[in-house]
């Protein structure tokens, strides 16, 4: 779980970054399709970890109270989370087609 958790954080400070030193009319172009895919992989990372949490607290991952209850609360939520920023094949679709335009883009200039 900390793997991913610090490969999506990673990539959020870099996305972060960037939208900070681009200009407002770069980061438009550029980052769009990037923001996307962060979204989409956070999304996939909170659903492992909420997963993997309720493995490990096993049968108490299912009680609304006690040691697992913040793990069934997180578990039941996950999907809310997720789908009100735009579903997770949306944001892929939307990353791959913004990827594509920048290529097509670029290799033109």
């Amino acid at each position: 779980m900390s793997r991913h958790i610090e490969a999506t954080y990673a990539w959020l400070e870099m996305l972060t970054y960037q939208m900070k030193t681009m200009s407002y009319e770069e980061g438009s172009i550029k980052l769009g399709g990037p923001t996307a895919l962060l979204k989409a992989q956070a999304t996939q990372t909170f659903e492992l970890c909420a997963r993997e949490a309720s493995q490990i607290f096993g049968g108490l991952a299912y009680t609304r109270g006690g040691q697992g209850e913040k793990v069934e609360r997180l578990s039941r939520e996950v999907r809310a989370y997720s789908i009100p920023g735009g579903s997770e094949e949306i944001m892929l679709d939307l990353g791959m087609r913004q990827a594509m335009k920048f290529y097509e883009l670029s290799s033109k200039l």
